[in-house]
């Protein structure tokens, strides 16, 4: 039995898109209450998962195209915010990296 064919849901990912553009410019123009936090969370929360089911399956890519799309310690505070949020340490992130080699 052959695997089914992988395809993306063009029609998502065009709304995703849009939608980050409308929230990068609402945040340029300084609308930083544009996003609820319960969008927040909602979205963050799928991409999270998304992103983490396809590394899984064997399918890794870059989480960002290149480091001009955000700042460092844009990168920073959210990556602290996440292991607060899974109640997790540096220390543990950086185990898991060695014994995964991600």
């Amino acid at each position: 039995m052959s695997s089914p064919e992988r395809t993306t849901d063009t029609a998502i990912s065009e709304r995703a898109i849009a939608l980050a553009r409308e929230i990068d410019l609402a945040t340029l123009n300084g609308k930083l209450d544009v996003v609820a936090p319960e969008a927040m969370h909602a979205l963050l929360g799928a991409l999270v998962k998304a992103y983490g089911a396809k590394v899984e399956a064997g399918e890794p890519y870059p989480v960002l195209p290149g480091p001009a799309l955000v700042s460092g310690t844009d990168v920073l505070t959210i990556c602290g915010a996440m292991l607060k949020a899974a109640d997790l340490q540096v220390f543990e992130l950086g185990m898991w990296q060695s014994w995964t080699g991600r």
